[in-house]
């Protein structure tokens, strides 16, 4: 898929016009046209300014695979697909998440030692 199209993609995924798009790139609605049908390439300043205006990174711009990724929640998850997810982050990540749930449960351990045993008084 050519850079043009993806712009193209992903504007239309957020909702936007491609004139309100030109105008925040500082750019006429001509050009930015041109852009997007691939008869210009977008300078590496105009890109910075598309990414941040998509809310994304020009990395994902660039390697943009046809769909915004959504939120991922675990709420409503079963238990095996949010193992699942959490094994997907990367290890410093997953760490930080283990870490989390360590203290959270040694918290809860602590919680309920005291209470059984003020309540044994």
């Amino acid at each position: 898929m050519s850079l043009g199209i993806t712009i193209r993609k992903i504007r239309e995924q957020k909702g936007l016009l491609q004139k309100q798009v030109a105008a925040d790139l500082g750019i006429g609605h001509t050009n930015y046209n041109k852009l997007e049908n691939g008869n210009r390439e977008p300078s590496v300043k105009e890109l910075q300014l598309l990414a941040r205006l998509f809310d994304m990174t020009v990395d994902q711009v660039l390697n943009y695979e046809g769909e915004l990724p959504g939120e991922v929640t675990l709420e409503d998850k079963p238990e095996f697909e949010r193992i699942k997810l959490i094994n997907q982050l990367d290890e410093d990540d997953r760490s930080t998440v283990f870490k989390i749930i360590d203290t959270m449960l040694t918290k809860k351990k602590f919680k309920d030692f005291f209470n059984k045993n003020v309540a044994a008084l």
